[in-house]
C-alpha cells in the first residue's frame, strides 16, 4: 500500500510529465491550451486557418483574468506531423466531429485521454464508438471567449471549466488532469457527468438560438421583460427533462444562478451567433436536436425548445 506522500508524489508525477494536444485552436482550446503552455506544461496546438500566423508571431491572449503572450508555440498544421500525447484537448465545433476518425489517432498512445471541451448533449457517447478503447473526459467550459483574428484570443469572462469523468479508467490520471488546468490558473472542478452536461444546456439551449433568432445579444434578451420570461421558460424545459431523466442538481434556483450570471456578464454574442453571423454551420445537432430527442423518447416534450430549433434549421438552410 502506498502512504500519503507516495500518492501524491505519483499525482505530481503523472502531472509534470504529461504532454497535451490542442485539437481545434480557436477560442477555447486556444484559451485553455495558452494558459497551460504559459503555466509550464507541453502543449502542442494543431491549427489550420493560422498555422503560419502563431508559428512567426505565437499567441496573444487578451484576458479580463490578465493579458499574456506566448512567443514560441508547438504548432503544426497537420495532426501527422505532431508528436503523441498524454492527454488530447479537443475544442473543435461539434459540426467537425467527422474529422476526428482522421486527427485523432496520429496521437495516441496506449494511455491517452481526450478531454472533449464541446456544446450538446451525446457528444462523448457518439465519439466512444468511434473510438471504443480511448478514455474520455467531458470539459465543461463557462467562459466568454472569443478568437477573431489569427493568433488572438479574446477572454472576456468567466473561464471556469467543469471536468467530469465518462470513461476515464485511472481516478489518479483524471485527478492529476484536474490538477494541471488549476495550476494553470484556471478555475476547476470535478463534476457528475449527466449532471454537468445538463447543467451547460440551461445555458446553451437558451442562449444560442435565441440570440441568432432574434439577432441580438444576451443583456439584451434579459433586459426586455417578454425574452427574459421567455428565456426562463426554455430554461424550465431543459431543467424538467433533465430532472425527468432523472439527473439531479437541477432546480429552479440553478435557473436564478444563470440568470444572474448573464444579467452580471459582458455583453456576448455565443459561439452559434458567432458561427452564424461569419456563416459557419451551426451547432444544432448536438445543443438542441439530440437533447430534445433523447428528452422525447423518455416522454418529456420541449415545445418552445422544438420550436427554437425549427427556426434554427430554418435560418441555416438559407445561409446554406
Amino acid at each position: 500500500m502506498f502512504g500519503v506522500c507516495e500518492i501524491l508524489r505519483i499525482f505530481a508525477e503523472k502531472s509534470s510529465l504529461m504532454r497535451y494536444g490542442i485539437v481545434g485552436t480557436g477560442a477555447i482550446g486556444g484559451f485553455y491550451g495558452s494558459k497551460l503552455a504559459y503555466s509550464g506544461q507541453e502543449v502542442h496546438f494543431l491549427s489550420h486557418s493560422d498555422y503560419q500566423f502563431v508559428k512567426e508571431h505565437g499567441i496573444q491572449v487578451d484576458s479580463c483574468d490578465g493579458s499574456f503572450h506566448l512567443d514560441h508555440v508547438n504548432v503544426y498544421q497537420y495532426a501527422a506531423d505532431m508528436p503523441k500525447c498524454d492527454v488530447v484537448i479537443v475544442g473543435l465545433k461539434t459540426t467537425n466531429n467527422h474529422l476526428l476518425a482522421d486527427l485523432l489517432p496520429p496521437l495516441f498512445l496506449e494511455h491517452t485521454v481526450v478531454v472533449l471541451i464541446q456544446n450538446g448533449i451525446g457528444v462523448e457517447a457518439d465519439v466512444q464508438k468511434m473510438f471504443p478503447h480511448v478514455q474520455l473526459i467531458a470539459g465543461l467550459a463557462f467562459i466568454c471567449s472569443a478568437k477573431t483574428e489569427p493568433g488572438r484570443v479574446n477572454h472576456q469572462c468567466y473561464g471556469s471549466i467543469n471536468l467530469a469523468n465518462y470513461s476515464c479508467q485511472d481516478e489518479s490520471v483524471f485527478t492529476a488532469i484536474l490538477n494541471d488546468f488549476i495550476n494553470g490558473g484556471i478555475q476547476a472542478g470535478s463534476v457528475p457527468y449527466d449532471e454537468a452536461r445538463w447543467k451547460k444546456a440551461v445555458w446553451n439551449m437558451p442562449f444560442n438560438g435565441m440570440t441568432v433568432a432574434l439577432n441580438t445579444q444576451t443583456d439584451l434578451l434579459l433586459k426586455n421583460p417578454a425574452t427574459r420570461q421567455l428565456i426562463r421558460d426554455l430554461m424550465g424545459e431543459v431543467v424538467g427533462a433533465a430532472r425527468h431523466l432523472g439527473v439531479t442538481g437541477l432546480d429552479e434556483a440553478f435557473i436564478d444562478k444563470m440568470i444572474e450570471m448573464t444579467d452580471e456578464m459582458t455583453p456576448y454574442s455565443p459561439s452559434m451567433k458567432l458561427d452564424y453571423d461569419f456563416h459557419r454551420p451551426m451547432e444544432i445537432y448536438y445543443i438542441y436536436s439530440r437533447p430534445i430527442q433523447i428528452a422525447r423518447e423518455a416522454g418529456f416534450p420541449m415545445p418552445k425548445l422544438e420550436m427554437l430549433e425549427a427556426e434554427l434549421k430554418f435560418l441555416q438552410a438559407v445561409e446554406q
